[in-house]
């Protein structure tokens, strides 16, 4: 069946590559090593180019010039994001199903939600360096849109919604297959102990805020029962002002720590919530923390 031919308006049009800042030759060699580590290559390279356009970058184009038909008919990646979530859910349905055939459904839906959320998207899409080859527009790319690990998990998202578009279901699951082995295996292995320290430093890092820091306030009892207190500071938003700080105990500083950064991450997700709220935004952002949290893959 022609996925792109069902007797109505095409899914895709045949349209001009986007222009690009970098030299040609340069941006060739880029996509050919995309697609050296996918092991896939595009029969039509104009899905890559649309799976790498984020929405702004059209609407910077389209705002900078009168002859807007052509413009008008090129497509952002939103649409092969919406299919490539659908096809990556169904591919680590299909595996988790057939690696693991004595687990039930509900240990494979919970493996599944740790595996396809935005950060492991986001962790999958920097290791193929997805945000030096997206299409951004200005103000999108200067506010650090090519390392937001939203807009990066969707740019992946659409890539293997074109690979599924250009190659099939066979082709995209065995893209899907090779780029989550580690992550499955890390299933294989059973559940790791939550590392808070780790999983707000890289929360922190994708949405372009400052590193955590830690303070040691207090150390009380004798040596073989010592008891620490360490406070867990970060600066929320852009104002030095906008901070948050949390104190955790433990029976050594590691502990201390851990429990002063489970505080401030959980500190965050409610003021996110907040901010959503109040915003009117639909984005779930208490499950995205919910899976972010489960288990750092």
């Amino acid at each position: 069946m022609d996925l792109n031919s069902t007797g109505n308006t095409p899914l895709l049009e045949e349209i001009p590559l986007p222009q690009h800042s970098e030299p040609v030759p340069e941006r060739a060699q880029q996509m050919g090593n995309l697609q050296k580590q996918l092991d896939y290559f595009f029969q039509k390279q104009v899905l890559l180019a649309q799976a790498l356009t984020h929405r702004s970058f059209l609407q910077d184009r389209l705002s900078q010039t009168s002859s807007k038909s052509t413009l008008e008919r090129q497509q952002h990646n939103e649409r092969l994001e919406f299919l490539g979530d659908a096809v990556l859910e169904l591919a680590i349905s299909d595996l988790l199903f057939h690696l693991f055939p004595e687990q039930s459904e509900g240990q494979l839906s919970h493996w599944r939600s740790l595996l396809v959320n935005s950060h492991t998207l986001a962790r999958i899409a920097k290791q193929l360096r997805l945000g030096q080859l997206l299409h951004l527009g200005r103000g999108e790319r200067l506010s650090g849109g090519a390392e937001k690990s939203s807009v990066l998990g969707n740019a992946l998202e659409a890539l293997l919604g074109a690979i599924y578009l250009d190659g099939g279901y066979q082709a995209v699951f065995a893209v899907i297959e090779g780029l989550f082995a580690q992550h499955l295996q890390q299933c294989r292995s059973g559940p790791r102990k939550k590392d808070y320290k780790s999983l707000l430093q890289e929360h922190l890092q994708g949405i372009g805020l400052p590193l955590p820091v830690y303070q040691v306030l207090q150390i009380d009892g004798p040596d073989h029962a010592r008891l620490f207190q360490v406070a867990c500071m970060v600066q929320w938003q852009k104002s030095a002002n906008d901070s948050l700080q949390r104190i955790g105990s433990g029976s050594s500083k590691r502990s201390a720590e851990q429990a002063a950064a489970q505080a401030i991450y959980q500190a965050l997700q409610q003021t996110q919530d907040q901010q959503q709220t109040q915003s009117g935004s639909a984005e779930p952002t208490e499950e995205r923390f919910a899976h972010d949290m489960e288990i750092l893959l």
